[in-house]
């Protein structure tokens, strides 16, 4: 369910609707705390916004562009024991029509389909994982809520740290993302379409570069970001999220400034492949290092080797692991390089 048909949205209204609050049914286990860690950690000021101070009630927030216009949500995950979750959503829509969607990209969101006992139990068989699985039962991999969106901020992240990304796409969003008036607190505008992302200058090479451009970017990235967009909003590339896998992996590829990292983190992501692996993904493999998955003597290169080898064990749910392994990665200190993408 795509959300965005890659043209500017319509300004946004200034008289939301009064919001309305559902219930969201979740699996057990729920690693509620990792999947709103990883959200928070990536948020764009404006687009969107988190409130994970209270370990027992954590709160994420966002924008979104639904099929009827304009709205936004609002989850929040609360403990009601040692182990369950209570997660409720707060819909702002332009149609009641689009509730439906809303739920539905939440839902995609926090991965709340997913089937943790049986993800669980693949993954506990590998001695060196079980230790993960039995610290974080019920891991997530968040979804997409917004395909296009989720392109632009892959390419945005590709070679830099979260917290760099989110400064340049916080910068995009303020400078090119139309305004929205928000009820929910944090939020005041969309992510930019990718038509409005399409309209950026791109300088030619060795052009010297205008330092008050939204992306600060090297000129090369750039141009790979704004020409992206473009074929998203001329239709020239299909993402959404019933894509077919091996279609739009060909068409990523072949786009300039994309490579196999980023069109398997986007399979992640948007098609919310279980199975996706991320070859020479530098956090990934601190993550193996850190819990003894690979052996630190071998080189960069040995290491990834090694590692993709071992991953094949992990299959279908790789996704999954992976998510265990940047878990891994972050709790191993600074040798722990940050993972960037949307």
């Amino acid at each position: 369910m795509s959300t965005n048909d890659g043209q500017a949205p319509e300004h946004a209204r200034t008289a939301p609707r009064l919001p309305v609050d559902v219930d969201l049914p979740v699996r057990e286990p729920f690693d509620a705390r990792g999947v709103f860690g990883f959200l928070a950690v990536r948020a764009v000021e404006g687009v969107e916004a988190a409130d994970l101070s209270d370990e027992r009630q954590l709160r994420y927030a966002r924008t979104l562009t639904l099929p009827g216009g304009p709205g936004a949500i609002e989850v929040t995950a609360a403990r009601v024991n040692e182990s369950d979750w209570r997660v409720r959503a707060r819909l702002e829509l332009t149609r009641d029509a689009d509730a439906a969607s809303a739920l539905a990209l939440i839902r995609r969101m926090l991965d709340l389909d997913a089937d943790p006992a049986a993800i669980d139990a693949a993954l506990a068989g590998d001695p060196a994982l079980a230790p993960l699985v039995a610290r974080t039962p019920g891991i997530r991999v968040p979804g997409a809520v917004d395909p296009h969106e989720l392109v632009v901020r892959a390419l945005v992240g590709q070679q830099i740290s979260v917290a760099a990304a989110r400064t340049h796409l916080g910068r995009l969003a303020a400078q090119v993302g139309s305004p929205y008036e928000s009820g929910i607190p944090g939020l005041d505008r969309l992510f930019p379409a990718p038509a409005q992302i399409a309209a950026l200058p791109e300088p030619a090479p060795g052009q010297a570069l205008d330092p008050d451009r939204p992306l600060r970017l090297p000129g090369q990235s750039i141009r790979s970001v704004v020409g992206t967009a473009r074929a998203l909003a001329d239709g020239e590339l299909v993402v959404h999220h019933n894509a077919d896998p091996a279609a739009m992996r060909a068409q990523l590829l072949a786009r300039p400034g994309i490579g196999p990292w980023t069109a398997a983190y986007i399979a992640m992501r948007v098609l919310h492949d279980p199975d996706a692996w991320l070859i020479g993904d530098v956090a990934l493999l601190a993550g193996a290092r850190a819990v003894g998955v690979v052996h630190d003597g071998l080189h960069k290169a040995q290491g990834h080797r090694a590692l993709a080898e071992r991953a094949a064990a992990w299959a279908p749910w790789r996704s999954y692991a992976a998510m265990h392994l940047w878990q891994a990665a972050t709790a191993s200190g600074p040798r722990a390089p940050a993972r960037a993408a949307g």
